[in-house]
């Protein structure tokens, strides 16, 4: 039995109205709890009436966050390997149907790139590519990504959605961890978004963090698209389905990232906003639902968000990011996936970090290796 086949029984009406009818008693008895939150629990958690109690949320998260990771956040580079893409998606830039110069990286200029991130100090690289089989498919991630496991400590990618058996071999390469976000477990919706390609497939796509689990990748990242659909019934998804996940490949560890529509080429407008205060209200309900789950933070948001909000609960975080095929050294001026809010450089990032009391490292937490 997948995951696919228990949310059949998550009906997203029968959601929206628990977490739409919760009451200040519903959230004060979840704040007050001592034992492991449940499933019912986090609903209070990102209900609109628990905004209300948004401090006493926040204090306790960065308490339980600091109780499991201490003083530490990891921080990461994404690299864009190719933007060529055969999907339509209608929220993101390298689409099909839009008209941009499609490229893919040379191992030429892939070693160039890599020169110019390892310059920053990053052992963490997050490799990304659009969906293009015949381009960017198995024969080029074998091909690629030996020089990456040479260069780093901890190699993860964002590409495709691949068979058991892929995952199998890249993590014989040296693949660390993977992120696949579902966008929205809206599945109607979902196919409105994705009209053609293969990531038209809803529960493919669904299915992957299973194939990761049982092919013993190391980390597995999941998450939705916020905007798509109401954050509030899709981060109850993504909940549900990192408890499904924790509980059936326990070997794994997990992490929850939170991209918000982001300017682009096609310039969809979200469906439903979700405003700064709720995704401090998401963080938070992630961190106390979970005092385990990695959350990450990308460029994506602003400066003044990210200085605000990386002590209630983040582990993660993005810097200097690029989201251009050679944005860092080769071709810095091609056009982007989306649009980045927090320019900021490496080291200032990492010299905000370390004025709020944080060890910044450079590869996997857990290593504890500071530079």
């Amino acid at each position: 039995m997948s995951f696919y086949q228990e949310i059949e029984n998550l009906q997203w009406e029968k959601l929206k109205t628990a977490i739409y009818n919760t009451t200040a008693h519903d959230v004060e008895r979840v704040l007050n709890k001592q034992e492991k939150l449940n499933k019912h629990d986090f609903m209070h958690l990102v209900s609109p009436v628990a905004q209300n109690y948004l401090e006493q949320m926040a204090s306790k998260s960065m308490r339980i966050t600091k109780e499991r990771f201490g003083n530490t956040m990891q921080l990461f580079a994404p690299m864009y390997l190719s933007n060529e893409c055969q999907n339509i998606c209608t929220y993101c830039g390298f689409s099909l149907d839009v008209k941009l110069p499609r490229r893919t990286l040379t191992i030429k200029e892939i070693e160039q790139e890599i020169a110019a991130i390892k310059s920053y100090g990053f052992e963490h690289i997050l490799l990304v590519t659009g969906e293009a089989n015949q381009t960017v498919g198995m024969d080029y991630f074998k091909k690629v990504l030996p020089y990456f496991t040479a260069a780093f400590s901890q190699v993860s990618i964002e590409v495709q959605p691949l068979d058991y058996e892929d995952y199998v071999e890249l993590k014989n390469i040296g693949l660390h961890s993977v992120l696949v976000y579902q966008e929205t477990y809206h599945e109607a919706e979902y196919k409105k978004h994705h009209p053609k390609g293969k990531k038209s497939n809803f529960q493919y796509r669904l299915d992957t963090p299973e194939r990761l689990g049982k092919a013993g990748i190391h980390k597995i990242g999941i998450g939705a698209l916020y905007g798509l659909e109401d954050w509030r019934i899709d981060s109850t998804f993504v909940a549900q389905h990192l408890s499904y996940l924790e509980k059936k490949y326990w070997q794994s560890k997990f992490s929850i990232s939170f991209p918000r529509l982001r300017p682009h080429e096609g310039n969809l407008e979200p469906k439903v906003e979700m405003t700064d205060r709720d995704l401090v209200q998401l963080i938070c309900a992630y961190r106390l639902y979970n005092a385990d789950v990695e959350l990450s933070l990308s460029t994506r948001e602003s400066p003044k968000f990210r200085d605000h909000v990386c002590k209630l609960g983040i582990t993660t975080m993005s810097a200097g990011s690029k989201t251009n095929p050679g944005g860092y050294s080769v071709e810095p001026e091609s056009l982007e996936q989306f649009e980045i809010d927090d320019q900021r450089s490496p080291a200032e990032i990492k010299t905000m970090l370390q004025m709020q009391g944080f060890d910044v490292v450079y590869k996997d937490w857990e290593t504890q290796w500071m530079l």
